[in-house]
C-alpha cells in the first residue's frame, strides 16, 4: 500500500440501494466488497472519506423542481442515511454534498464537513496522493468524483465490484468505467486489491 492514499466511499445510501427513492439495481451487493475494504483500510492506517447526498427538499436536482431526479436523499430523512450494512469504522470523516440547490453535486469535491472543510482541503492536509473509490452510482457521483480527481493531479483506483450504477441509459456504467480508465485511473477488483497488498507486504524488507 501507498503511504499518503485515501478510501474514499461516494454516497452508500438507503436511497440508492434496493426499496429506495432512486433504488440501483442490486446496489446493496457492493456493502460486502466495501465492508473488506473498510477492514483493510483500518488495518493499514488508511483514512476513510464518505460522501453522502445531502440534498434540501427543495432543489432544481429533482423533477418536481425541474431536474431529472426524484426526490432522494432529503437531509435528516432515513433514506439519507447510510445503509445499515455498511461497516463505517470510527473516525471516518463524512462529508455531505448536494446541499446547494442550484447544483446536482454530483462531484466528492463539492462535499464538505460539517464545520465546512471540503474534500481537497482534507485531502491536501492528509497530504493524500493516491484515492481508492468506491460507492454509488458509477455512472453519475462515482464518474464525475473520479474525473475530477485525475483532473485535479490524483492518482485514482476504482474498485470495480464495489461500485454499481443506475444506468438511465443501457450501458451508461460501462462507459463510464472506460471513461475513467481512459482518463487515468486503474480499475481492480477488491480481491485483485487485496492479493497484490499482501504481495507488497510479504516482499517488504523487514527492519
Amino acid at each position: 500500500m501507498e503511504l499518503n492514499a485515501v478510501l474514499l466511499l461516494v454516497d452508500l445510501q438507503n436511497d440508492f440501494c434496493p426499496g429506495g427513492a432512486l433504488q440501483i439495481p442490486e446496489g446493496d451487493r457492493v456493502i460486502g466488497p466495501v465492508n473488506r475494504l473498510l477492514r483493510w483500510a483500518v488495518t493499514s492506517g488508511l483514512p476513510v472519506l464518505a460522501t453522502r447526498d445531502w440534498h434540501p427538499s427543495m432543489t432544481g436536482h429533482f423533477t418536481k423542481f425541474g431536474g431529472i431526479w426524484p426526490v432522494h436523499c432529503v437531509q435528516g430523512t432515513p433514506g439519507a442515511a447510510f445503509h445499515p450494512g455498511l461497516l463505517l469504522p470510527e473516525g471516518a470523516v463524512v462529508l455531505s454534498k448536494g446541499t446547494d440547490p442550484e447544483r446536482d453535486g454530483y462531484s466528492a469535491f463539492e462535499a464538505a464537513t460539517a464545520d465546512g472543510r471540503v474534500l481537497r482541503e482534507l485531502l491536501d492536509g492528509i497530504g493524500a496522493h493516491r484515492l481508492y473509490i468506491a460507492g454509488l452510482a458509477t455512472d453519475y457521483c462515482v464518474r464525475t468524483t473520479v474525473l475530477e480527481a485525475l483532473r485535479e493531479g490524483f492518482s485514482v483506483t476504482v474498485l470495480t465490484d464495489a461500485v454499481a450504477g443506475v444506468d438511465r441509459t443501457p450501458g451508461a456504467s460501462a462507459r463510464a468505467l472506460a471513461e475513467v480508465e481512459r482518463g487515468g485511473a486503474r480499475l481492480m477488483t477488491v480481491d485483485d486489491l487485496l492479493r497484490e497488498e499482501r504481495g507488497h507486504e510479504e516482499i517488504a524488507p523487514s527492519g
